[in-house]
């Protein structure tokens, strides 16, 4: 491929260490400015994963989140800042990544994700990535996601500890791994338990290598496995199921 036929000379140069790299080099690049992911929560989870994709030149990126910056997110969401406080978390995001990669084309949806408009917003995508603090929109994405063969990331985060996994047609899903709601009902979101502020940025960072390495058809994902990360022992530990 001829790279100067396709990409600009300051991307080029912006991508020159993909393009430099065996596994992805200029069709891989190209691979992921055609590419779009949409993400699902742009809190602590989400913040890492936007800002990756961004950096790494994914071609088209949805944010969905309904909910307005605050001073307590801060500690976690590295994607805002002191100045965003009050504004919709969409906008806050929209406008770091802009600052990040102009090239990056950003489509906001600011409004929580329902059973009404998942699969219109959905389906509008290439890979999805929950990247919430709510059991119910991980039901919500996973079960949609399933319906209308789309691949998947869910993120967990609470206290010390993560847990990731991705899905594509044919493999297992989080509903498999917990079937009901019910399995859940004992985990409390962060405002209740707390959370040390870098697991967020580590999980996350996860799913956007998840995301990335789809797109390129390269190495081995999440399927099937669940990824769960401690902060206090330093451990990764993969199980399948």
């Amino acid at each position: 491929m001829d790279k100067k036929a396709y990409f600009s000379d300051e991307e080029i140069k912006r991508y020159l260490r993909h393009i430099d790299l065996e596994g992805v080099g200029p069709t891989g690049q190209r691979k992921l400015k055609e590419a779009s992911v949409c993400v699902v929560g742009a809190g602590g989870l989400g913040s890492p994963v936007l800002l990756y994709l961004a950096a790494a030149g994914v071609g088209r990126i949805g944010i969905v989140d309904g909910d307005n910056v605050d001073l307590s997110n801060l500690q976690r969401q590295i994607i805002h800042s002191s100045s965003s406080v009050g504004t919709p978390k969409t906008e806050s995001a929209r406008q770091r990544i802009a600052e990040l990669n102009p090239h990056v084309s950003v489509e906001c949806h600011n409004s929580f994700l329902t059973p009404d408009n998942a699969s219109d917003i959905l389906s509008k995508y290439d890979f999805i990535i929950e990247a919430t603090d709510h059991f119910e929109s991980k039901y919500l994405i996973n079960d949609t996601c399933s319906k209308i063969n789309k691949p998947f990331s869910i993120g967990g985060v609470q206290q010390y500890r993560g847990q990731t996994i991705t899905c594509i047609p044919g493999s297992r899903t989080y509903r498999d791994l917990f079937p009901n709601a019910e399995d859940n009902a004992e985990c409390h979101s962060c405002a209740i338990l707390g959370i040390l502020g870098v697991v967020p940025g580590i999980i996350g960072t996860i799913q956007a290598t998840e995301a990335i390495k789809y797109i390129l058809n390269l190495g081995q994902l999440l399927t099937n496995r669940l990824l769960v990360f401690d902060a206090r022992s330093m451990s990764f530990n993969v199980l399948e199921f």
